[in-house]
Formats: C-alpha cells, structure tokens, sequence
C-alpha cells in the first residue's frame, strides 16, 4: 500500500473534490475553535514581542508555549478522527479500507511525533 493512499472513512466529499468532516464531535469542534483563538492571541502577543525587542529568552518561553497550544490542538483533533472516522473505516469489513486508514493512522502519528 502507498503511503499517500487516502483512507475512506466517515468523512464525506463536497462536489469539488474537497474532504470533508462530517462526523466532528460539537465540544471537541467548539474545544478547539477556543484554543485555536486562544493561539492565535499568542501569536499576536509574539508579534508585539519581537517588534518590541524583548529578551530573547522571554520569546522563546512563548513559542514553546504556542507549540503546545497546537499539540493540543492536534490531541483533539486526532481523537476525534480516531472516535469517527478511523474507527468506522476499520469496523467497515472492507480491509482495503481498513488498510488505508491504518496506514493513514501511521502517516498521521510520524508526522506528529517530529
């Protein structure tokens, strides 16, 4: 199988080929729109930082706390693919299916433990 073999799962397909999450769960959705504001305010504030020439260490205190923010972010993220779509594609009985989203799974997490 190939590694950039696209998983049919629970997710859904617009009219123009884009995909889409159908099955996102509404606190986790409503969790990470929080979060993602949340960063997106940090972001903001290391701007300010950096144009206000603050103490370099002070700066990166900060990135680190935005990585985190977004592995957060991630976190939930892929807890909700694996509540959905991983777990209905891999339930389905169809192992072409069920190996794509394994692989997929596999992809996912090299990509994250970077």
């Amino acid at each position: 199988m190939q590694g950039n073999a696209i998983a049919s799962c629970a997710c859904g397909t617009t009219n123009d080929g884009e995909r889409k999450a159908v099955a996102v769960d509404p606190a986790i959705k409503h969790t990470v729109l929080t979060r993602l504001r949340r960063i997106e305010g940090q972001v903001r504030g290391l701007q300010k930082m950096v144009e206000e020439e603050r103490y370099c260490a002070d700066i990166l205190t900060q990135v680190s706390s935005v990585h985190e923010a977004l592995r957060g972010v991630g976190r939930a993220l892929l807890q909700n693919h694996l509540r959905h779509c991983a777990t209905e594609a891999i339930r389905s009985g169809d192992d072409e299916r069920a190996e794509a989203m394994y692989q997929e799974l596999i992809d996912l997490m090299a990509k994250n433990v970077r």
